[in-house]
This record gives structure tokens, sequence and C-alpha cells, in this order.
């Protein structure tokens, strides 16, 4: 866990949802409500046979008002509001670390505390993707829209390049890779829920040693 970082990730989040106008907050809460409805009846009933319509019903909303805050039944599952979180750590860490070392520092803070504080969330979520063909074609294109768009953008203004540098693209699509690595090998039994922030942060230390072999 970063020292420079007291206050835990997910308060950062809270922070900055309280500072957000009281119209927002009830966006961000309706969102959260009808993911939470979404997955539960994912879990009950299964992804196939649930539809926007009964999502929409357990949350009270119209099918209508679903697609207002998730543009697909898939983006139900794939997406989360950790992004700008990540970001916001990231630019805080100091400007003597390296690149990757800041990444790092980042998601040693920001992974125990997601998993900690929304550990059945987070399993659901992952099971969900590993199981169903769809989630996992929604969640690279997700990644490519949010996660790594994300990273790219912060990266090249930390080394001074622009995003769409050859470089800067290639080391995003790096870290995203031994991420993704680290998430496959919980999946098919090599580590628990919990050892995924220890398994990322291994990975981003065999990256930043070259990957010897």
């Amino acid at each position: 866990m970063s020292t420079s970082h007291p206050e835990h990730a997910l308060d950062r989040l809270e922070d900055r949802l309280a500072r957000l106008p009281l119209r927002e907050r009830k966006k961000l809460r309706t969102r959260r409500a009808i993911q939470d409805h979404a997955l539960r009846l994912f879990t009950e009933q299964g992804y196939d046979q649930t539809t926007v319509e009964q999502i929409a019903a357990a949350a009270e909303i119209s099918p209508s008002t679903f697609f207002r805050y998730f543009p697909t039944k898939e983006d139900v599952v794939v997406t989360d509001e950790y992004d700008p979180i990540m970001a916001e750590i990231f630019r805080d860490q100091p400007p003597e670390l390296s690149t990757i070392e800041a990444l790092r520092a980042t998601l040693r803070e920001i992974l125990p505390q997601m998993i900690a504080e929304d550990l059945e969330v987070v399993r659901t979520r992952l099971q969900l993707t590993a199981q169903v063909p769809a989630l996992r074609s929604r969640t690279f294109e997700s990644m490519r829209e949010g996660t790594a768009a994300m990273l790219s953008e912060v990266i090249s203004a930390r080394v001074g390049r622009p995003t769409t540098d050859g470089d800067v693209q290639a080391f995003t699509w790096a870290v995203i890779g031994v991420m993704q690595a680290a998430m496959y090998q919980w999946l098919d039994g090599g580590t628990t829920i919990e050892e995924i922030p220890d398994a990322v942060d291994h990975n981003l230390e065999f990256l930043s040693r070259g990957c010897p072999l």
C-alpha cells in the first residue's frame, strides 16, 4: 500500500461523489442500484435468462431508463466507477517514480480496497465475464474505451508524449495484458481472488524487468 496516500481508494471515491451536485449523486445511486439488481438476477437465474425488462422492474425503472445508464445489457456487468480514481491516485504519485513504479503504487492502493470492500460484486462480475461469451467480447471493447484510454491519457501526460504515441500505446496494452493475466490466473484456479492484487503487482514488476524468462 502506498504510503503517499493515507486515505483508502474507496474513501476517495466517496469524497469525490460527495462533491457532485445532488442530481449527479442521484444518478449515480440509481446506476449502482440497477447494477446491484442486475447482478443479483444474473446470479439467481442466469445471465442469458435475465432480460433488461426484468432488471428494470426490479430496480423500479423503465427499460428506457436502463439504457440511459447502460448502453447494453453487457455494460451493467463490465463497467464500474474506478477508472477516475485510478487516474487521480496515479497523478498524485511522486515524480521521481518511474511510470511503471507509479502504476504499481496506484494499483497496490486501489485493488486491495476494491476487493476488501466489494468482494462479492468483484467476484460475481469476474465469474460472469469468464462464463458468458458476450461479456468477454464486450469487456475488451469496454477496456479499450475505458481503462486503456484512461491509462494512455495519464501515462502520456506523465512522460510528455501524445496519447497516440506508439510506445505509449504499447506500454498501456502491456500493462492491460499483465492485469488480464492475473485475472485469468485466478479464473484458472491458480490464486484466490484476494491474491489478485499481489499477482498484478508481481506481473508489473516482471514487466518492468523486461519479462526475462
